[in-house]
């Protein structure tokens, strides 16, 4: 799927410079960004909608040292 992006004078220097020094394309480098962000954000907002989900379930929370003093850990 074609997408256009709008790169900094700068970005796009780094981003030539490196697809020059390593013989690969500037796409594949593109890609690999998206591919390592993506997985960032997504692992993010899964975080944040677990915490959402644990406030909104009422149920108490406690240090996780206290935890792990009762596992044993």
């Amino acid at each position: 799927m074609p997408l256009s992006i709008r790169l900094t004078e700068d970005e796009e220097a780094r981003l030539t410079a490196l697809a020059e020094r390593t013989g690969r394309s500037k796409t594949f480098y593109v890609r690999q960004a998206i591919e390592a962000y993506l997985e960032e954000l997504e692992e993010q907002y899964w975080a944040d909608e677990a915490v959402r989900e644990w406030e909104a379930s009422g149920k108490r929370s406690r240090p996780a040292q206290q935890l792990w003093d009762e596992l044993g850990v």
